[in-house]
C-alpha cells in the first residue's frame, strides 16, 4: 500500500485568502479555528487535514479538486526548467533536491521563478539596449511595429476574412487585372526608366496602374495585389492601425505598409485554399509558391498567418538577414525567444546559407533553456530581371517548435526528440553557454577568468565555470 504524504497548501491557502478580501483573523473565524493555526498553515510549517480541506470546500463553495491539487508537480517541473539554464551548468542539482524543494518549500520556489523571471527579462531588455547603440531612438518606430505584428501573432482577422471575399471576386472577374478593369483601373508594364526608379505607381489622373515590366511574375502579382489592398481594404486597415493609438506617426505609417504587404499576400493566397494546401503539400514552401504563383518569401511570410480560430495550422517564425547579419524582418506567428530581437548566432544555418545561393538548408536547434525548434534556411534575390540593377541577396529562415517538424515534409516524418540539435543562443548577451567557440562577447552577468597561463579553446572562460 503506498504510502500517503502530508499535504501543504500554503502558497494556494494565502492565495485564496487574499482573493476572498480576508484577513488570517477572517479566515480563522469562519473555519472555526485560531488565527496562529491559519498563519502555520500558510507558512507551510502544517499540513492540511482532510477535515480543514472539507472546512475550506464548504465554507467557500470550493470544488475539493481545485483546492488539493497538487502545486509540488507543477513547481517541480518549472524550477527544473530554470535550473537547466547554463548558469547553472557547473552546480551539481538532483532531480531529487529540486523535487524536495517544490514540495516542501513552494514560496522559495515561487520566490525562485519570480526571480529567475526577472533575471531573464532584465537581461533581455539590457541586451537589447546595448545592441541598439546610439540609433536606439532612431529606430524605435520599427521595434514599435513589430512589438505590435508580434502581440497580434502577425494574425488579423477582419482583413483575412476580407482578403478571401475580395479573392473569390477576382477569380470569378478572371483575375486582378479584370477585376480593375471593371473598377475603372488600367494595368499597364512600362519598362524602369519610364517608371523612374518605382516598382509600383498609380496614376490617379488617368487611372492607371504602372508596373515595372522587369518584375518577374511573382512580384507583378504581388504589386498589383498590394495596389487593390491600398484602395479597396484601405478602411479596413485604416481601422486595425487607429485602434492600435500609437504614439508615433512614423509607427503608424510602418504598420500600415505591413498591413498592406499581409493583405496582398491574403489576396493571392486565400486563407481556406492556401492552409488546406500547406497540410496537404507538407508545408513544401516550393510547391506552394508553384500553386499560388508566389516566391519564396512571399510563401514563408504566409506561414507565420495561419492562426484563423479553429484552422490552426502549424506556427512558424521568420527571419530574414542580410550578409552582415543585420535582422531586416521579423515575423512571429507563435511567440519564440528570438522574437523581439536576436537571430544573431552563427551557428544558426540562416548565417550560413549564403555558401550555397538558393538551396534550402534545414537544421535542427536547441536554445540554453533546452526549447527545440527545426529551421528551414535558403538566400532570397531581390533586383533581378535587367542588367545594372542592384541585387540585394538575403537569408530567409522559418521556424517551428521541434514537436511540430515532422508534419514538414523537409523533417521527412522525424520526431525532433530523437535528433541531436544544434546549441545556439538567442544573442550571445544572453547565451550562457560556456563552451561556446563562437561567442564574441561574454554574456551579462558573467565574470571573465583571467586565464594567464592558460589559453581555452573558447574565446572567454568564467570564474565561476
Amino acid at each position: 500500500m503506498a504510502e500517503s504524504r502530508p499535504l501543504y497548501l500554503g502558497p494556494r491557502l494565502r492565495r485564496l485568502r487574499r482573493e476572498l478580501g480576508l484577513t488570517q483573523q477572517a479566515m480563522a473565524d469562519d473555519l472555526e479555528i485560531s488565527p496562529s493555526y491559519v498563519a502555520l498553515l500558510e507558512r507551510n510549517q502544517r499540513p492540511v487535514t482532510a477535515d480543514m480541506l472539507l472546512r475550506l470546500a464548504r465554507t467557500y463553495r470550493l470544488d475539493m479538486a481545485d483546492i488539493a491539487g497538487d502545486d509540488g508537480e507543477d513547481y517541480a517541473r518549472r524550477v527544473g526548467e530554470v535550473l537547466r539554464d547554463p548558469l547553472f551548468a557547473d552546480i551539481d542539482l538532483p532531480p531529487l533536491e529540486i523535487a524536495d524543494l517544490a514540495m516542501s518549500f513552494p514560496g522559495i520556489s515561487e520566490a525562485l521563478l519570480r526571480l529567475h523571471g526577472a533575471y531573464s527579462r532584465e537581461s533581455q531588455a539590457l541586451a537589447e539596449q546595448r545592441a541598439s547603440g546610439p540609433a536606439a531612438e532612431e529606430s524605435e518606430p520599427v521595434r514599435e511595429a513589430q512589438r505590435f505584428l508580434g502581440q497580434s501573432r502577425n494574425y488579423f482577422h477582419a482583413l483575412d476574412v476580407r482578403a478571401e471575399e475580395l479573392a473569390a471576386e477576382i477569380e470569378q472577374a478572371g483575375g486582378a487585372a479584370a477585376w480593375l478593369g471593371a473598377k475603372g483601373v488600367r494595368v499597364r508594364f512600362l519598362p524602369p526608366d519610364v517608371m523612374v526608379d518605382s516598382l509600383r505607381r498609380f496614376d490617379r489622373h488617368n487611372q492607371q496602374l504602372l508596373i515595372d515590366d522587369t518584375l518577374g511574375p511573382a512580384s507583378r502579382a504581388f504589386q498589383i495585389a498590394t495596389h487593390i489592398a491600398h484602395t479597396a481594404m484601405r478602411s479596413d486597415i485604416v481601422s486595425v492601425v487607429r485602434a492600435a493609438a500609437f504614439a508615433q506617426t512614423t509607427t503608424a505609417t510602418l504598420v500600415r505598409r505591413a498591413l498592406a504587404g499581409y493583405a496582398a499576400a491574403a489576396i493571392l493566397m486565400p486563407y481556406g485554399r492556401f492552409a488546406r494546401a500547406a497540410e496537404a503539400r507538407g508545408y513544401d514552401i516550393d510547391a506552394l509558391g508553384a500553386l499560388f504563383g508566389a516566391s519564396f518569401e512571399q510563401v514563408a511570410h504566409r506561414l507565420t498567418t495561419l492562426h484563423r480560430p479553429g484552422e490552426e495550422r502549424v506556427p512558424f517564425f521568420f527571419l530574414r538577414v542580410d550578409e552582415a547579419g543585420n535582422v531586416s524582418k521579423r515575423l512571429d506567428g507563435a511567440g519564440f525567444p528570438f522574437a523581439a530581437h536576436g537571430g544573431g548566432c552563427p551557428l544558426w544555418s540562416v548565417h550560413q546559407v549564403f555558401r550555397w545561393p538558393g538551396e534550402i538548408r534545414t537544421q535542427w536547434l536547441e536554445l540554453p533553456d533546452g526549447q527545440r525548434f527545426f529551421s528551414i534556411a535558403r538566400t532570397v534575390t531581390f533586383g533581378e530581371g535587367r542588367y545594372g540593377r542592384a541585387r540585394v541577396t538575403r537569408a530567409v529562415a522559418l521556424a517551428c517548435a521541434a514537436d511540430e517538424a515532422d508534419k514538414l515534409v523537409y523533417a521527412a516524418g522525424v520526431k525532433g526528440g530523437t535528433v541531436a540539435g544544434t546549441p545556439i543562443g538567442v544573442t550571445c548577451r544572453l547565451c550562457q553557454r560556456a563552451e561556446c567557440a563562437a561567442r564574441s562577447v561574454p554574456p551579462i552577468g558573467r565574470d571573465v577568468l583571467a586565464d594567464d597561463y592558460r589559453r581555452a579553446a573558447q574565446p572567454y572562460t568564467f570564474a565561476e565555470s
